[in-house]
């Protein structure tokens, strides 16, 4: 009996290991390679970024956790000298970035310069960007949905914006309107995602918009379900202990009037179909409309901006389907009550945060972020824009993203919300 049960276990171990290692073997094959801690992946020394802790968070991790960690690390030796080779060869082709997209040139790109005193005030603001988001997150008084889940209670679905770059160790949140196609490309250079003619890319700019934005191009926490089973979540539970995670965001009324701008003022066929002939239907009263954008815009039938802020008040809205991602909140894309970030960067100061992330993440020799362009959406438009806008529905889109206002430290739009 004894001898039997020996070797039943003998048996089981031995399957646990198999499975490991197969874990292993595909995830080298894969899109991204699996490393959890070359030279690269910790791209900082303590105390760099505010509120992260040096390696000690391994003794946090479950035993479990701590084996697949382990495991998956040992083979890390053979890929750190491919690694470093790679970083070389983005280095030499990246110094001077090349505008060779025809849209990005039309964009007029301003390439500015930053100097010392930018990183002084840069480590203050993080400090409390990341205290604010943190007091709100415990403060149960200010509640809003989702708010108490923890972070296994997430559907693997609502974690498709955590784009992952196992190469440097790095998560981003990407939140559309606030400079995603940009950042996007950056993690594209950095995890060597993409290859033109069987290179990877070296210059950011030189990703094709369409390329930036297929889902299949990026490593995200959604997809680990596909990759690792049951042993997702505590894959990813590693990671968001390791890696370097950030996310970027903005004024929530003002991305709604670029939301706005980009998918109804310009002919978008998507859009069209899906979004604003329902909406010109239940908030125009308008029936027979054209099959195409094109006609519609050509027989002067768009949606306007009431339009869309009634759609975005409807309660049928949401018992249809999720908001859209370019409109939905920040915190039901990115979890921020869940996942500790350690870098918030904010629209209106994206060029001096982005060139201090980089720095930060000890990736600035290898590219630059791609420069901001000057007619982005402005703050200063809010008022003409909800001017025709009733107030009582000013107030109740307020509530609907309160939590954004308040989580990343934007100041209540008491002037749209009074008489």
């Amino acid at each position: 009996m004894t001898k039997a049960r020996l070797l039943r276990l003998s048996v089981v171990l031995v399957s646990i290991f198999m499975i490991l290692l197969i874990i292993v073997y595909w995830d080298n094959v894969g899109t991204a390679h699996f490393y959890l801690h070359t030279s690269f992946s910790r791209p900082h020394s303590p105390g760099a970024i505010p509120g992260i802790t040096a390696g000690g968070d391994w003794e946090a991790l479950p035993e479990v956790d701590e084996f697949l960690a382990k495991l998956l690390s040992s083979n890390l030796k053979q890929n750190s000298s491919t690694s470093r080779k790679t970083e070389q060869l983005l280095a030499q082709g990246s110094s001077k970035p090349v505008v060779s997209n025809l849209e990005e040139n039309v964009r007029g790109y301003d390439w500015s310069t930053h100097n010392a005193r930018n990183s002084l005030d840069q480590e203050k603001l993080q400090i409390e960007r990341q205290r604010t988001l943190r007091e709100f997150c415990a403060n149960s008084s200010f509640a809003f949905p989702t708010k108490e889940r923890s972070f296994d209670d997430i559907p693997n679905y609502e974690l498709n914006h955590l784009i992952v770059d196992d190469r440097h160790g790095i998560i981003y949140c990407y939140v559309p309107k606030v400079a995603c196609t940009n950042w996007k490309r950056v993690m594209i250079v950095l995890s060597e995602s993409l290859l033109d003619q069987g290179v990877p890319y070296r210059n950011p700019l030189d990703i094709p918009r369409e390329h930036v934005h297929n889902t299949s191009t990026h490593l995200t926490f959604n997809k680990f379900w596909r990759r690792y089973g049951k042993f997702s979540r505590h894959l990813m539970k590693i990671k968001l202990k390791k890696y370097t995670k950030f996310l970027f965001v903005r004024d929530p009324f003002v991305r709604l009037i670029s939301a706005f701008r980009s998918k109804f003022e310009l002919e978008n066929e998507e859009f069209y179909r899906r979004f604003a002939v329902p909406m010109l239907k239940l908030y125009s009263n308008h029936t027979n409309l054209p099959t195409s954008v094109s006609e519609a815009f050509g027989a002067g039938l768009r949606v306007s901006f009431s339009d869309f802020i009634q759609y975005l008040l409807d309660p049928r809205t949401e018992k249809m389907a999720p908001f859209n991602e370019h409109w939905r909140q920040v915190y039901r894309l990115c979890h921020p009550c869940q996942i500790d970030y350690d870098f918030i960067g904010k629209l209106e100061t994206l060029d001096e945060d982005a060139a201090y992330l980089l720095q930060l993440l000890k990736v600035d020799r290898l590219l630059r972020f791609p420069p901001s362009y000057r007619n982005r959406t402005a703050s200063s438009w809010e008022d003409d824009w909800f001017a025709k806008i009733p107030l009582a529905w000013r107030q109740q889109l307020y509530k609907l993203y309160e939590a954004d206002f308040v989580l990343f430290g934007y100041p209540k739009p008491e002037n749209l919300l009074k008489d």
